[in-house]
Order: C-alpha cells, then structure tokens, then sequence
C-alpha cells in the first residue's frame, strides 16, 4: 500500500475510533468531562492528514490512487470490495469535511456542556463524519451506498437528538423517510448502472466499458435521473427538501455539519462524481439545471419572512444547494470542468460561510437561553461584539459582497450559465431563464440575510426571559472557531480562485472529470471572471442589503410596503406547500392506511369468528345434551309437532 493510501485509511479510521471511545465513555463517570476528546483530535488530526495530501499530490504521477482491503460480500455477478479511491475530487471533499468539522466539534464542546446524553452526542458526530469520508472515498457505488444509507442514519439520531421532545421526533422521522423516497431511486439506479456497466461495480470500471460498449442514450437518462432521485433527496431540493427545515430540531452544532460539511454535500458529490454519465444524456443535466434553479428561488423566497433565525439560514442552504445543482445543469452544455470547478468552488466557500452562521446562531442561542425567534431579542452587537462580527461576515458572504468568498463563487455560477446559454442548441432559452432566475435569487438573498442580521444585532437591545442575568458573550473554546471560519468566509474564495486557480487547475486532473471532457461536445474551457456578471451581482445585492437595512435596522417594522406585504405573506405560510403535500400526499396516504386497517380488521375477526364456530356449536350441543329424560321428551314432541304440521301443510296443497 502506498504512503498516501495509508494515510487515508488512518484519515478514515480516526472517526471510527473517536465513535467508539466515545460510545465506551458514555456509561463511566468520565463520559461528561472527556468524551469530547475523541471527536475533537481525531478531526483535527484527520484535517492536518488531508491538508498535507493535498499538499502532496503532486508527487502522485497517477492522478488517482486505489487501495482494496477485501471482499465486503459477493452475491453472484455481484461482487463488492471492501476498497477507497483518492483522487482531487475525493480529496478536495475528505479536506473540507474534516476541517469544518474540526472547528464545529471544538465549538460543542462549549455548546453541548450541561446537555443531558453528552458522550452519545459525540459518538454520533464521530460516525456521522466517518460516514461522510467513507462517502467520498468509496471506490465503487455499492460500498458508497453503504455509506450514504450510514450518513442517513446518523443525521437521524442527531436531529432526534431531543427525543423526548415531540417535534425532535417528528423533525427526525420526516427526515430520514423524505431522504428514503430519493434513496429508492438511488438503489434502482445504481443496480441499473450496475447492469448497464457490464455487471463492474467500481464507478471506473462501469465508466471503461460504457466508452466500449455504449448503450442507448434513454438507457443512459435513465441511470442518470434515478441517481439524480438519491441527489435530490440528500441535498434537499425540490421537491424534497422539506425535511431540511424542520431539521433545525437538533442541536445547533449538528445543523452546522449537515449543513455545511456533511450530508447535504453528498448529493452535489454524487452528480459531479458520476460527470461522465450526465454528459453522454441529452435531457438529464437540463432537468438538473431546472431543478436547482426553481429551488435557489424557492427556497429564497420561503427564507424572506421567517422569524427563527436557524430556519432562515436552513432555507438559504437549500437555496445554495440549488445554485450548485444549477452549475452541475450545464454539464451537457459547456465543458464539465467548468460545470464542476462552478459547484464545487461554491460548496467549499459555503461550508465556511454556512458553518459560519449556525455556529454564530448557536452562540446567539447559548446566551440567549435557548430562544433562537428574532421577535424575542435584538440590539445584541454591544452584548455580543465578537459573535456580532463573525455573523456579519458570514451574511456578508452569503449576500455576494465583493471579494468575499461567496461573492467569487456565486458569479462563477453566473458565469457558467452565460456560457450555457450562449452555445446554442435546443436549450439555450431555458439557460437565458435560468440566469435571470439566479439573479432574482442573488437579490432575495441579500435582503433575507441582512434582514436576519439587522433583525439579531441591531435596535433596542432585547433579551428574552430565558436569558435574564446570564445574556453575554460566548466563551473563548465557541467563539474561537467562530473567528477561523470567519476568515474563511471572508479570503477562502478569492485564495482558491481569482488568485492562483489553484482549484480549477486541480480539479480539472480528476480522472471522471478528463474522461467526461473526452465524451463531451465542448473542447474548451477556461475560468475567468466577467466583470459584467459581476457588476449585476454586485448592484442586486446591494440593492437587497439596502432594502434590508432601510426596514429592519431599528426591528421588525410595524408596516411593509405595499409591494413586499403579499409577498412576504405567502413566505411566512411557506407558499402553503406543505399543507398542499399534506393534503395530496398524507392524507391520501393516511386514507389508505385507515382502509388497509379496516380490511385487515375485518378479515381477522373472519377468521376468528369461523374458528370460534365449532366451539361455539359444542357449547349450544352441550346444552342439549343435558342426560335429563323430561328434556329429551319435550324435544321430541316439539320435533313430532314440526313434523305433522309440515305433513299437513303439504297434504293441504
């Protein structure tokens, strides 16, 4: 095995083994005071490992490394390695979950101190970043199922982490059965592509013998769009992302990971993975395009009035996500090294933004008892400078400002539309569309983010009741990570970018990524920054940061304008979309369950009812069967008298 393929075992076995130290604290006296441990090296030292592959690679000649342990099972035909793949994708990802990681585990330690199950908390969130590496590293598509369905798991527990509270429960059981309807699809189409690819399971393998034996291209679309179902369902775009809201249940350091480093990664990973198979279909990348589009949107317009402040960041994830879905939409259209670079550029300048701002949420939420509605507090930058600053940042970063690392990453989406739109062909106006709908969202965002922002840190200063006597700024070991991630969100994107390339330029070597450039239409590709694109950007979002501050600078305003009132009318009701699923969706469902019910119902007291009847014949013969004469005689007379008058009735006829 070579050094780099040991490192990243010890990468992935780091995790598993602070799971378990963990989990074998949880019953001693030492489970309160050290079960952070585990979790908090293993990832530090996990993100030091990645950092130095990457900052090695380029003494790997090869482009990938691959590294078979055993046989996990074999089945037939199917047979599934136990075996990891390193490639700059992979390792891209395996840098950015363990880093953000490591900064959001310190950050619990602070913010979990006194929570009741504190050692099961940090097992958890061990195997749920070991379950994310395990993801991005699987070499073939069965074992990174296991992995996804694992990742599943975990976010499970960890949303339901408060299980005696009712809405932890629910928020856990919707999340984990949403994301199983988009895993229906992944399964079926990872054994169609398993058929498909000559019956290989590893992704390359299935990759080479498509170059040679190429099926039909609805063949193809086929694989891809029930892929696309697994992707949609993790990165919670429409239509199932309504379980990453009501996420927001857990603790706060959990709705950092998910949202930033972890789970809702894995779908943006699985597309820009399966590049190759996007691109030889003519119809699956514009679907994918539409999707994230209308989601950016949505998901934007639905953040606009929402008073608690996670659940406005968790709408701006989904509408993130959608710009990413969006980038990865032009794969048939331009080069896919621009369609990849675009998205993955925006996920890793969003994991530090985003993580950014739930951990400056938490903090908010740890001074302010637990209250997290911004009707309940404000005015909170003198009482909490540093978290006031950090959040700041992270808005700034999300609304596009200039030279932060949002700003960077978003344009190049922007730019990657243009490109779309701009080569012709049968859906150049649906990328013109796209475009203008990307816009839209870049204002919307502005103003939903600095609406948050004004709304926490500006006015009267407000604390509820929750936090009398105790309202101040966090300790050292939470605001800490906030002030790494803070510079993060704020020089990430132009260090990766606009500076060296270094990103693009290290992407572009990913063997699925050279291998989908060879089946595309489109031979060359550039990164570069329109400056026209950006001037748009940049004037909407100041023109939503403006609108923002003119309204909320001194608190919720007691009147809108008349244009805005309708509009954010609908975003508190959340569009009615769930009251619309429920009721074409759950109450069918539970109208059917009812009827299934009573079928069964039925049909078993049947079956009881015919097996009660030969007991319930020997106790009526029982009765009869007394051995009293006089009984036996009335019986018979009764029985002569029938007789006779049945005898007369028929001579009378």
């Amino acid at each position: 095995m070579s050094e780099p393929m040991s490192l990243v075992w010890l990468i992935l076995s780091l995790p598993l083994a602070a799971a378990i130290a963990a989990a074998l604290l949880s019953p001693s006296r030492f489970g309160r005071t050290l079960a952070h441990v585990p979790l908090v090296v293993a990832c530090a030292c996990a993100a030091l490992l990645a950092v130095t592959l990457l900052a090695q690679w380029h003494r790997i000649p090869s482009g990938r490394l691959v590294s078979q342990a055993w046989t996990w099972f074999a089945a037939g035909q199917l047979q599934v390695n136990v075996s990891l793949a390193l490639d700059p994708l992979s390792a891209t990802m395996l840098a950015m979950i363990t880093f953000i990681s490591a900064w959001i585990a310190l950050f619990s330690t602070g913010y979990m101190s006194g929570e009741r199950g504190y050692a099961r908390f940090f097992a958890i969130m061990s195997l749920f970043v070991f379950a994310m590496c395990g993801l991005v590293l699987a070499n073939n598509l069965f074992l990174l199922l296991g992995f996804w369905e694992l990742v599943g798991l975990c976010s499970y527990l960890l949303i339901g982490y408060y299980f005696t509270k009712p809405s932890a429960a629910a928020a856990a059981r919707k999340a984990f059965l949403v994301t199983r309807l988009g895993d229906v699809g992944l399964v079926l189409g990872i054994f169609w592509l398993w058929k498909l690819g000559g019956w290989h399971t590893d992704l390359s393998a299935i990759l080479d013998y498509l170059a040679q034996h190429r099926p039909a291209e609805g063949e193809i679309s086929l694989a891809c769009l029930l892929l696309l179902c697994g992707a949609i369902g993790k990165s919670a775009q429409f239509p199932l992302y309504v379980w990453l809201p009501d996420a927001m249940e857990g603790p706060t350091p959990v709705s950092a990971l998910i949202h930033a480093a972890t789970m809702v990664t894995a779908g943006v990973y699985l597309v820009a993975r399966c590049a190759p198979l996007f691109v030889l279909s003519s119809t699956a990348p514009i679907i994918i395009a539409w999707i994230g589009g209308t989601t950016a949107l949505l998901a934007a317009v639905l953040a606009l009035a929402q008073t608690d402040l996670k659940r406005i960041l968790a709408y701006s994830t989904v509408s993130q996500l959608g710009y990413m879905f969006l980038a990865l939409g032009t794969l048939g259209t331009v080069h896919p090294a621009l369609a990849v670079v675009a998205a993955l550029f925006h996920l890793l300048t969003h994991a530090f933004y985003k993580a950014l701002l739930f951990l400056s949420a938490g903090s908010v939420m740890h001074a302010m008892g637990g209250v997290i509605d911004l009707r309940a507090f404000g005015g909170l930058r003198r009482l909490m400078p540093i978290t006031h600053l950090c959040f700041l940042c992270g808005a700034a970063a999300l609304a596009g400002v200039p030279l932060l690392s949002g700003f960077w990453s978003k344009d190049l989406i922007l730019e990657t539309v243009v490109a779309a739109s701009e080569q012709g062909g049968p859906y150049s106006g649906g990328y013109y569309l796209l475009l203008l709908i990307a816009l839209v969202t870049a204002l919307l965002t502005a103003f939903y983010s600095f609406r948050a922002y004004f709304l926490a840190f500006w006015g009267a200063e407000r604390v509820p009741s929750e936090a009398e006597g105790h309202a101040h700024e966090s300790p050292l070991v939470m605001t800490g990570p906030l002030i790494i991630l803070a510079a993060g969100a704020l020089g990430a994107g132009i260090l990766l970018e606009p500076i060296t390339h270094s990103l693009s330029q290290f992407l572009a070597t990913t063997p699925t990524v050279q291998q989908a450039a060879q089946w595309s239409a489109a031979t060359e590709w550039h990164v570069h920054f329109d400056w026209t694109v950006a001037l748009i950007s940049t004037t909407l979002a100041a023109i939503g940061i403006g609108a923002a501050a003119l309204l909320y600078h001194r608190g919720e305003p007691q009147h809108l304008p008349a244009i805005l009132e309708p509009i954010m009318s609908l975003s508190r009701r959340e569009l009615y979309i769930e009251r619309v699923y429920h009721v074409l969706i759950v109450q069918p469902l539970e109208g059917l369950a009812f009827l299934a019910k009573v079928c069964d119902n039925a049909w078993s007291e049947t079956i009881r009812l015919i097996a009660a009847l030969p007991g319930m014949a020997g106790q009526w013969l029982r009765v009869i069967h007394n051995g009293l004469l006089q009984f036996y005689a009335v019986g018979m007379m009764l029985g002569l008298a029938v007789l006779m008058t049945f005898v007369i009735l028929r001579v009378a006829r």
